[in-house]
């Protein structure tokens, strides 16, 4: 369960969070909004990497305020837009991941590396790789890390329409998971995946 116990975090210009409180249980939980709407900023937040103006967040029993390292270890979450890990291969990339997560599984990471065809790219330096397939790993990443909270930030932009058909898959999969929760921010609900909670945020 993760706990978010009045949050409230702002930018100069615009308010994200105003003294809101949710729990998400396990499964798929939604982040809707349009454009600049602090949709990634959530997920930032979630992830411990970005300090709350106010309020706690409590994942697993543990406090981020308290706790910051054991808090983020249970998180699995990359911006979509880094550049901070171009100079490895995905191989390398791969395996700092599985490093870093004691519940990594292999076995899910060469299901995800086959339905997202990332066998071809395995030796390459993430730089060489288009926008779609580098997406396609943080996804492979994500869905091995094993993390108690998994941070999905437009898990579909960039993808071609055979590996978005086995994300919504994977996706459909994680909403029965007892132990995991997946966080998918996107400007709309992901086709038939069933949600345990929805933060719209907007147009």
């Amino acid at each position: 369960m993760l706990n978010l116990s009045h949050v409230s975090f702002a930018y100069p210009h615009c308010a994200v969070l105003r003294d809101f409180s949710a729990q998400l249980a396990p499964g798929v939980a939604l982040v809707l909004g349009g454009d600049g709407r602090g949709k990634t900023t959530i997920q930032t937040l979630l992830a411990g990497e970005l300090p709350l103006d106010a309020g706690r967040l409590q994942l697993g029993g543990v406090f981020l305020d308290e706790q910051p390292e054991a808090y983020r270890q249970q998180v699995f979450w990359i911006d979509p837009r880094s550049t901070g890990h171009d100079a490895l291969t995905v191989t390398d990339y791969l395996q700092s991941v599985q490093r870093a997560y004691p519940g990594f599984d292999e076995a899910v990471l060469a299901e995800v590396m086959d339905g997202l065809s990332l066998g071809p790219h395995l030796h390459k330096n993430l730089f060489m790789l288009s926008t779609g397939s580098k997406r396609k790993v943080w996804l492979a990443a994500a869905a091995a890390s094993g993390a108690q909270l998994t941070l999905l930030d437009g898990p579909f932009v960039s993808l071609d329409q055979a590996s978005i058909n086995f994300v919504l898959q994977l996706l459909t999969e994680a909403a029965s998971q007892p132990t995991r929760i997946w966080l998918v921010a996107d400007y709309v609900p992901p086709a038939g995946v069933v949600a345990t909670t929805l933060i719209d945020l907007g147009d």
